[in-house]
């Protein structure tokens, strides 16, 4: 399968596909991350991380 970039609708507990890809990018890193290994985001700002070093960067940022 082509990678494509995919636009996803993030909530709580699990995310939304909201147009079809095989992954999306870290808002700190710039990293790609594939959907089936993305685990860490932030609803309220709608961001992908690739891991849980990037998701804290971004809360220490605030």
């Amino acid at each position: 399968m082509k990678k494509k970039l995919a636009k996803i609708k993030y909530f709580p507990n699990n995310f939304k596909i909201v147009e079809n890809g095989t992954y999306v990018i870290c808002a700190v890193s710039g990293k790609q991350i594939d959907l089936e290994n993305l685990n860490y985001w932030n609803v309220e700002l709608q961001e992908p991380y690739f891991s849980y070093l990037e998701a804290q960067k971004k809360r220490e940022q605030k």
